[in-house]
């Protein structure tokens, strides 16, 4: 019997090592930070900092496309990205918001009417929003909680946003902003894709986190039902 037990692990301990073609999985570097954090903590933090990367890389891919924007306040593409960099992980207001904060800059930022630069408020009001969801913070550690459906409305906000931005125009009939293109044999949706992997992290995290509140229930309940009848047997 044993044996046979054995088998399945043979197998998988002589399995071909997976193909890394297009890239290879790859852990954070320890921080001694983590010695605070749960596991939870720990899953929020990674998804929001792969979310932040995500607005970051479309951010550049929007200032390529529309180079008119980051001319409105900065000397160079990359002096425009890192000055919305700061502004988004110091989370500091955008300025040329006015003040408003999240769901309320993401309706300026997409107002037709909006006449700054439109890439760096429609990121930063993406991010505010985020942020706000995680319940104002983009670090988690063992005092730090976040509300599942928060992190749910969240996403259905970068729905909205993402649905905003490819049908509405400006006055003169012009996208708000080029970003996806389907012209013939051109096919680019990656900025699709991007917000696609934003809105999935958030889905996932909102019922990883609903899923761990309800365990922690059941796992109480079990323990009392359980540990009397598998309890320890006196040996002596």
């Amino acid at each position: 019997m044993a044996a046979l037990c054995l088998v399945p692990l043979c197998g998988c301990a002589t399995r071909a090592p997976a193909p890394t073609t297009w890239g290879e999985v790859k852990g954070a570097e320890f921080e001694r930070g983590e010695w605070l954090q749960s596991d939870s903590n720990r899953i929020t933090q990674v998804t929001m900092e792969a979310n932040l990367d995500s607005l970051m890389l479309l951010a550049g891919k929007l200032y390529r496309r529309n180079p008119v924007q980051w001319r409105k306040t900065a000397a160079s593409l990359e002096a425009a990205l890192d000055a919305l960099r700061h502004s988004i992980y110091a989370h500091q207001p955008w300025a040329p918001l006015g003040g408003q904060r999240d769901t309320a800059a993401l309706s300026l930022a997409l107002a037709p009417d909006f006449e700054g630069d439109r890439v760096a408020a429609f990121i930063a009001a993406c991010a505010d929003t985020l942020i706000t969801a995680h319940n104002g913070r983009h670090e988690f550690y063992y005092l730090n909680g976040v509300d599942p459906q928060y992190l749910y409305n969240a996403a259905r906000n970068m729905e909205i946003a993402l649905w905003i931005l490819n049908t509405r125009k400006a006055a003169d009939g012009t996208p708000l902003l080029l970003a996806n293109e389907m012209h013939g044999e051109v096919r680019n949706l990656s900025f699709e894709r991007e917000f696609g992997k934003i809105i999935g992290r958030l889905d996932l995290l909102a019922g990883y986190l609903t899923e761990r509140f309800r365990r922690t229930a059941i796992n109480y309940v079990q323990s009392l039902t359980f540990t009397p009848i598998l309890g320890f047997l006196p040996v002596r």
